[in-house]
């Protein structure tokens, strides 16, 4: 019986539910509760880590061991395939030997060593122990790798060009949690390619520093595939349909930020208002993001109007704490010299970056087509 326990009572056995016996639950117990549960869960995704690791530290032996010992020129290039059969065969309950898989674990491990040689670098994640070199250069893997599920792994070596691209999208994984879904999303976007070369004025409006870590939330283009719009829209078409798709649009945005408004009313002391387009705040980085959207080619007169709006949320918005805001423009499309000429005496930091959308369909082509084929169905 679902919920029961047995109870020895007078030899017999019988059903019993467990219920509270006059527990007082005091703000003690509670916190003390709370922090079991928190500790439990944390024990939980530590050992879910330590088993992902475990495995992954086997896959990257394996591999080593195939381009260590040269495997294929020795054995002929059968031997991965064999290697699988007889691996399925000791261990028929083991997953993971299946020829691709074994492939792959070749792969994963010849993709870092030949792009490390090439690179004549390691980065700190990648940095390679005595031992390592003892070995005749053959490397550890690196700590981080741990964090990442398999198939994430196998997704982005496989289709990255370069260490930095690899390294790029394995940090993303950690710090952001992303599915494999999400993973696959990203790489087709070229995520790797477009963060950080929206162009800016950042290094001369912002410290070092500073400069340096504004740039890496902007990025050229933006995707705007998840909206649907006609041929002809307006900037308040692409406005309202980012608002009514915010969260498609944060995720785009990439991690930290958070939406703070649209249209919000700038009044002046002479009775003018203004209405920028978007503010966002980006969490990590503690400032406001000012957006403006433009369906249209960059012209230079944008930058003048985003400059007054950075301006005002550095003097209304901006809190004790907080970094100088930051402006981007996003427009259909631009020309970097016209682009870099008109933010070189501006004062506030500006970032221009370009939009894509799905290829969208006229209506009324949509309508007449429909038309065309309910007549041919007539028929």
């Amino acid at each position: 019986m679902g919920g029961t326990e047995m109870k020895q009572k007078d030899d017999i056995m019988e059903p019993t539910f467990v219920v509270r016996d006059g527990m007082l639950a005091d703000k003690e117990y509670v916190e003390w509760l709370a922090d079991v549960k928190t500790r439990f869960r944390q024990s939980q995704i530590k050992a879910s880590i330590r088993v992902n690791t475990d495995m992954l530290e086997f896959y990257w032996s394996i591999g080593r061991d195939l381009v260590a010992l040269r495997a294929e020129e020795r054995w002929g290039t059968g031997v991965v395939k064999q290697f699988a059969l007889d691996m399925r065969q000791a261990f028929p309950d083991a997953t993971g030997f299946s020829h691709t898989n074994v492939k792959y674990m070749k792969q994963w491990y010849s993709f870092y060593l030949k792009q490390i040689t090439k690179s004549h670098q390691l980065g700190d994640q990648l940095e390679q122990t005595e031992k390592s070199h003892q070995l005749g250069g053959q490397l550890e893997m690196p700590e981080i790798f741990g964090f990442v599920p398999w198939r994430h792994h196998v997704e982005i070596f496989s289709k990255s060009k370069s260490l930095e691209e690899a390294l790029f999208y394995i940090n993303k994984v950690v710090e952001g949690g992303w599915t494999r879904s999400w993973l696959e999303e990203q790489i087709n976007a070229k995520l790797f390619e477009a963060q950080g070369s929206a162009i800016t004025n950042f290094e001369r409006t912002l410290p070092a520093p500073q400069s340096v870590l504004a740039k890496e939330i902007l990025k050229d283009p933006y995707h705007f595939e998840f909206l649907s719009l006609e041929e002809r829209y307006s900037e308040h078409d692409l406005e309202d349909a980012l608002v009514a798709n915010v969260t498609q649009f944060l995720l785009e945005l990439g991690k930290g930020f958070s939406y703070v408004g649209r249209q919000m009313e700038l009044q002046m002391p002479g009775g003018q208002t203004f209405f920028p387009d978007l503010v966002f705040y980006h969490i990590p980085q503690h400032r406001y993001v000012i957006i403006e959207l433009k369906t249209v080619k960059y012209v230079p007169e944008f930058a003048g109007k985003l400059n007054f709006y950075v301006t005002a949320a550095d003097k209304l918005l901006r809190g004790e704490g907080d970094n100088p805001s930051v402006g981007l423009i996003i427009c259909k499309s631009t020309d970097k010299t016209v682009v870099e000429w008109s933010l070189q005496d501006i004062q506030k930091p500006l970032g221009v970056a370009t939009y894509q959308l799905q290829e969208v369909v006229d209506r009324t082509v949509a309508e007449l087509e429909l038309r065309k084929k309910q007549k041919e169905d007539e028929v």
